[in-house]
């Protein structure tokens, strides 16, 4: 008789064996030319980027590491003479006063422009459309205006018989600046390049700002005044807290800005009276130009870039901790 309810050993399947890696297969040659095409299309812009900007850095640190003057210059026998230029780039008074004033021009400028820039851009935010569109035509048209050419008229603004100050201030009465010489008083002639500089660089960092305000929800705002806070209090820890970053990156764009503005001193004073408006830039170029110092000139040159680059790390730096402390 056959066995009622025996159970059967259950079976254990069977394991299969792990398939085998395929083996990959190499690109096919289309799909090479393919991925280097991107590659390919870049490849101008960075080739003119070095030869634009990072051999003439590569030469220039050549030239401060040479004795290079206008004999070398037309024979090219160059000698090699070490940091000995930088010694005696260092061990100038005049250049520690150029590099003091340097400092002082670009401090008095950023602060300038910054505060203006922030005032203006709130205002803007304050318009109407009509005035909006008003004062933003007149910064981009005075951004516009290239830097010789707005040199060229605040020189013939401050002229001493021609110049329209001059002309204004004495027909209020104030006889003493009838023919004055702007430019022959140091004190003056900083002041005026201060002035331009700021005229020049206020309404990029205005259109900057007034962007970034429109970035800020209005429901803050309300919230804030409905706490009772007053408009700088509200500027302190609603607009400028969201907008730091952009603040922060301005600021380090007018620093660099600031720092190498030749054109406008050059054009305008070169340097003088005296040294009253020479900057690094302008010590640079009088040096190699005047007294034929080709090495002298680019290692004052060198040190500037030392000196921004300090600068705009520190910035950098700031901004890097602050986004960190928001994460």
């Amino acid at each position: 008789m056959p066995v009622v309810g025996q159970r059967t050993a259950p079976r254990t399947p069977r394991r299969r064996p792990a398939p085998r890696p395929a083996a990959r297969k190499a690109p096919p040659p289309r799909a090479r030319v393919q991925g280097l095409w991107p590659y390919a299309l870049i490849a101008p812009a960075v080739g003119g980027m070095l030869y634009l900007l990072v051999y003439p850095l590569v030469r220039a640190v050549l030239i401060s590491l040479q004795d290079f003057r206008l004999r070398q210059l037309i024979a090219g026998d160059a000698e090699f003479v070490g940091l000995r230029n930088y010694r005696t780039l260092l061990t100038d008074p005049r250049f520690w006063e150029v590099v003091r004033r340097t400092f002082l021009f670009m401090a008095v400028n950023v602060v300038l422009i910054m505060v203006i820039a922030t005032l203006v851009a709130l205002m803007v935010e304050r318009l109407g459309r009509i005035g909006r569109t008003v004062v933003l035509c007149s910064l981009v048209l005075a951004w516009a205006m290239p830097v010789v050419a707005a040199t060229t008229v605040f020189q013939w603004l401050f002229h001493s018989e021609f110049g329209i100050v001059n002309w204004s201030l004495t027909s209020l009465g104030l006889d003493s600046f009838d023919r004055y010489p702007w430019f022959a008083n140091g004190t003056a002639a900083f002041a005026i390049l201060v002035t331009l500089i700021v005229w020049q660089s206020v309404p990029f960092a205005a259109i900057t700002l007034y962007s970034a305000l429109t970035t800020v929800s209005p429901e803050l705002y309300e919230s804030a005044r409905l706490d009772g806070a007053g408009a700088a209090r509200i500027f302190r820890s609603v607009t400028f807290p969201m907008l730091r970053p952009i603040f922060l990156l301005v600021l380090s764009l007018e620093v660099i800005w600031t720092f190498k503005a030749f054109v406008q001193i050059w054009v305008m004073t070169r340097g003088g009276p005296g040294d009253a408006t020479t900057i690094l830039p302008v010590y640079a170029v009088q040096t190699a130009l005047s007294s034929q110092r080709y090495d002298l000139g680019s290692a004052a040159s060198m040190v500037t870039v030392v000196l921004m680059s300090g600068v705009l790390v520190l910035y950098f730096r700031q901004m890097l901790r602050q986004e960190d402390e928001t994460r």
